[in-house]
């Protein structure tokens, strides 16, 4: 989103309130204005009432300006000052109290005002129409000093736990910290990205006091009209991001999403082919302390020894050996393409149903940059976070003919209430993916992964499979001769974020593992390219060279703290 745009030049409606001081300056400036061509809108009062108070009208004006309603205006009441004070508290509003020619020009020019503030005593009729005509003739210079301090006053006013900070000041601080850590660091973690402004105002709405059990329509609490149609925006967004034929957005989490469709599709001790957690699966695939590894038989496959990729053939040969009753595919920690046609050949060809679990690629998948397994899968299960970069929760997509059965698992069989306001968050999150620029962005996601892995490797890591087709990769930490336990917590002390991960055939324990995932997805929110991709395998290449030396870590700290100034954090600015 643009932080300074200019209606100057372009066809705009504007907008005109007072208060009882102003009303009769209001109707001459409506009637001169729409003389001149202007497109006007009377946001009131229509007739003098002295107990009408300023903040109701300048409030009007600033709800306008914040929906788009119209494109600037003028406020007018006995002094100004008390206009000013209250439309410059709405996001976008730029209100300048300006009472001459030369000030109202100076507010448009440097300052890019988009609002009008004039004191009703103290103008003639003439010397307001020479102000505001001044206004509206002076176009924002554009200049670099005047963009970079205004981008300036909207950073430094932006506040979303304000209300936090007024009713918990521990919290709030709590907050302040983890937004400094992620400001100033650098977030590596493939499974986490940067929720939007838009994702977590919805995630943080009042949709979070609402109750409703059941689906749209059919709730067993009143009062669901609204949520009904959240639910039913996320289920149609959902459809058409991804082409299919039904959707279930309840689910709290990626796992419960599994969860809910093995319930309804499997009997316990049902058998599952699915890739081993120590090969790059997930613990909900069968790990055998989850729910999945102690209510199902899951026989794992993993990659082959020399390519360190899938091998179908063998887990066709898997599949012919145990007749699974479900093919479960999608991973963790696997930096290559999955062939989804192959699987539905091999599960085709035992009768087994084909599940896909694309959590970590589901903003690729969305945004055409990987394969779609909606085609080829029975089911389709996903997290809302990950490449998808919505709020933290779960979703199902399924042939019409399985939802019912799937629906019914999720309530009542393992959820009550769902998380509304999360299901406002994630309606939000697929209108964002909708659109052309969330192309583009997994686009980058993409070709930084690759660039990164490829640095990496310069740097003397081996890099999993020799490379990266997605957004994530492995790094093989032992030519450095370091654990990925030991390099994750020295690259954290340095302010980069990653994870200790178990990579093929690893001879280390779990708790320690010989390599670390590394993913471009958050880094890629802020708008750091492939010349980025090289400054951090040299930081990253740094500290492990250099593990246990605090002065190198702090070093390496202190450079991207400064670096990543260029590169802020998601914000509501406009």
């Amino acid at each position: 989103m643009d932080v300074i745009r200019d209606w100057h030049g372009s066809p705009i409606t504007l907008g005109i309130a007072t208060d009882h001081g102003g009303v009769a300056k209001k109707a001459l400036l409506i009637e001169y204005l729409s003389g001149k061509g202007y497109t006007v809108k009377d946001l009131g009062p229509k007739s003098v009432d002295p107990e009408d108070d300023y903040p109701d009208f300048a409030s009007k004006l600033g709800w306008e300006m914040a929906g788009g309603d119209i494109d600037c205006g003028i406020l007018i009441c006995r002094s100004g000052l008390g206009m000013s004070i209250a439309a410059n508290r709405f996001h976008g509003v730029r209100a300048a109290l300006a009472e001459s020619t030369a000030k109202a020009a100076i507010s448009r020019k440097h300052n890019c005002s988009n609002v009008l503030v004039t004191g009703g005593d103290d103008m003639s009729d003439t010397d307001l129409i020479k102000t505001v005509d001044a206004w509206l003739d002076t176009p924002y210079s554009g200049a670099e000093r005047h963009s970079r301090r205004l981008l300036k006053v909207e950073q430094a006013c932006y506040d979303d736990v304000a209300a936090v900070r007024a009713v918990d000041p521990e919290i709030a601080a709590v907050l302040d910290d983890e937004c400094d850590r992620q400001d100033e660091g650098l977030e590596l973690i493939a499974s986490e990205n940067f929720a939007s402004p838009a994702v977590r105002a919805a995630a943080g709405s009042v949709m979070t006091n609402k109750y409703a059990e059941g689906y749209p329509g059919k709730r067993y609490y009143n009062g669901c009209e609204c949520v009904d149609e959240a639910e039913r925006l996320a289920v149609e967004r959902a459809c058409r991001l991804f082409g299919a034929e039904a959707a279930n957005v309840q689910t709290h989490s990626g796992t419960q999403a599994n969860m809910a469709v093995y319930f309804a599709l499997l009997e316990p001790q049902d058998t599952v082919l699915a890739m081993s957690l120590d090969h790059g699966g997930h613990l909900s695939h069968g790990l055998g302390v989850n729910f999945s590894g102690r209510m199902y038989n899951f026989v794992g496959y993993g990659v082959d020894p020399e390519t360190e990729a899938l091998n179908y053939d063998t887990i066709a040969a898997l599949a012919d050996k145990h007749k699974p009753k479900m093919v479960l595919a999608g991973a963790s920690a696997y930096p290559r393409t999955i062939d989804f046609p192959r699987l539905r050949e091999i599960a085709d060809s035992i009768d087994a149903l084909l599940v896909v679990d694309m959590a970590h690629i589901a903003g690729l998948v969305a945004a055409g940059c990987h394969p779609s397994p909606v085609p080829y899968a029975d089911v389709v299960t996903s997290t809302t976070h990950k490449t998808l970069r919505g709020p933290r929760g779960g979703l199902i997509l399924a042939r019409e003919k399985l939802i019912k059965k799937i629906n019914s698992q999720v309530f009542p069989g393992i959820q009550g209430g769902p998380l509304m306001h999360v299901i406002a968050a994630k309606a939000v999150c697929f209108q964002e993916a909708l659109q052309p620029e969330f192309k583009a962005y997994q686009e980058q996601v993409v070709v930084n992964a690759a660039a990164l892995a490829n640095a990496l490797a310069g740097q003397g890591f081996r890099i999993v499979s020799g490379g990266t087709d997605n957004h994530l990769m492995l790094v093989d930490m032992r030519p450095k001769s370091v654990t990925g336990k030991a390099a994750a917590t020295a690259l954290d002390s340095a302010g980069i974020t990653v994870n200790k991960n178990l990579i093929p055939f690893d001879p280390e324990s779990p708790f320690v593992t010989s390599g670390v995932r590394v993913g471009s997805p958050a880094v890629t929110t802020r708008g750091m390219k492939e010349p980025e991709m090289g400054k951090i395998a040299a930081w990253i290449a740094r500290v492990i060279d250099d593990i246990g030396d605090p002065d190198v870590a702090k070093t390496v700290r202190d450079e991207i703290a400064q670096f990543t100034r260029d590169f802020p954090l998601p914000q509501f600015l406009v």
